[in-house]
């Protein structure tokens, strides 16, 4: 077992360490969620379900909150920013929360890293332990600082979110080899709070296994995007609550044009189960795209633990 595959299938213990609820963030015009990479894209998926939970609340690349927050909210000194960073070191990060308080907002850190920059730069800090053997790919720190946001927002988490996700994980594994056997091209679908999700889906496996990927909300991908599908397509499906009966017509179509599709709470070629709440099911099937994107990198002799080009923590001169 390599050292990205054993940081995948040992995260849960951190995350029962992790499920005892949070003082909720404060009630304020708007909750800004800022990150870069993996934490933009959980910072998508978290201002997502904050919205659906009556929570105004937008998702914003962190250097773009340093260089132009009126673009993403007109009032913005009103926000209450919510910055993650698993290290609590990436500049734009630490930038944004350094600018957002010297403008009068008030942030929250979410890390793996206590005795950070961001830290430093933060009103409260939420943290939660990671994975001592984690990389550079983010993997069980991922799964933590989604966990804890969803905490943030008043979502609870408990030990059924952990058991669905392990099950999931497991059942994704299983039939991982014979899914992505020839297969080069990936797209990954989900919509609302699964969007981020697919967003981060597609980046782990673009990092892991240098391999074509891309994510889309269900829907939209037969407007234009379709037009890469073929024979070497796997299609990955994040089944939503709102029409999953359209989202799985769309799966019938992938597979006619010869793509092969694993759905996650819905039909495919290889159909997991994801046996929580609408509102947590992004946690739950996260680590299973982690091992998806780890399976891929073997099949291809890649080493997940020094990806080309990639650095641990992005820091910036």
């Amino acid at each position: 077992m390599g050292i990205t595959e054993q940081t995948i299938l040992e995260q849960f213990p951190f995350w029962r360490a992790a499920l005892a609820p949070k003082e909720p963030l404060p009630e304020v015009p708007v909750t800004v969620f800022v990150g870069c990479g993996t934490s933009y894209n959980l910072s998508l998926s978290l201002a997502a379900s904050a919205n659906a939970h009556g929570r105004a609340a937008v998702a914003v690349p962190a250097r773009e909150w340093v260089d132009r927050p009126q673009s993403y909210w007109p009032n913005w000194r009103q926000a209450h920013v919510v910055a993650l960073s698993r290290s609590g070191e990436t500049t734009e990060t630490i930038a944004a929360a350094e600018a957002s308080r010297s403008a009068g907002a008030r942030v929250t850190g979410i890390t793996c890293a206590a005795g950070s920059g961001l830290a430093a730069q933060s009103d409260r800090v939420v943290f939660a332990e990671t994975h001592p053997a984690e990389g550079i790919v983010m993997t069980s720190s991922a799964s933590l600082m989604l966990l804890l946001g969803l905490q943030l927002i008043g979502i609870p988490v408990d030990e059924r979110v952990v058991s669905a996700a392990e099950a999931a994980l497991t059942a994704t594994d299983r039939a991982a080899t014979a899914l992505i056997a020839g297969r080069s091209h990936f797209v990954y679908l989900g919509g609302g709070p699964l969007f981020g999700i697919a967003l981060e889906g597609a980046l782990k496996l673009l990092e892991m296994s240098q391999t074509f990927a891309q994510a889309f909300h269900p829907l939209e991908y037969r407007h234009g995007p379709i037009s890469l599908l073929d024979e070497r397509t796997v299609g990955v499906m994040l089944y939503g609550d709102a029409r999953p009966e359209d989202e799985a017509l769309l799966v019938g179509e992938m597979q006619a044009k010869g793509a092969r599709v694993i759905g996650f709470g819905g039909p495919g070629d290889v159909a997991i189960d994801v046996a929580v709440a609408p509102v947590v099911a992004g946690l739950a099937v996260l680590p299973a795209l982690q091992l998806l994107g780890e399976r891929v990198a073997e099949a291809r002799g890649l080493d997940t633990v020094a990806p080309r080009h990639l650095t641990k923590v992005v820091t910036l001169a």
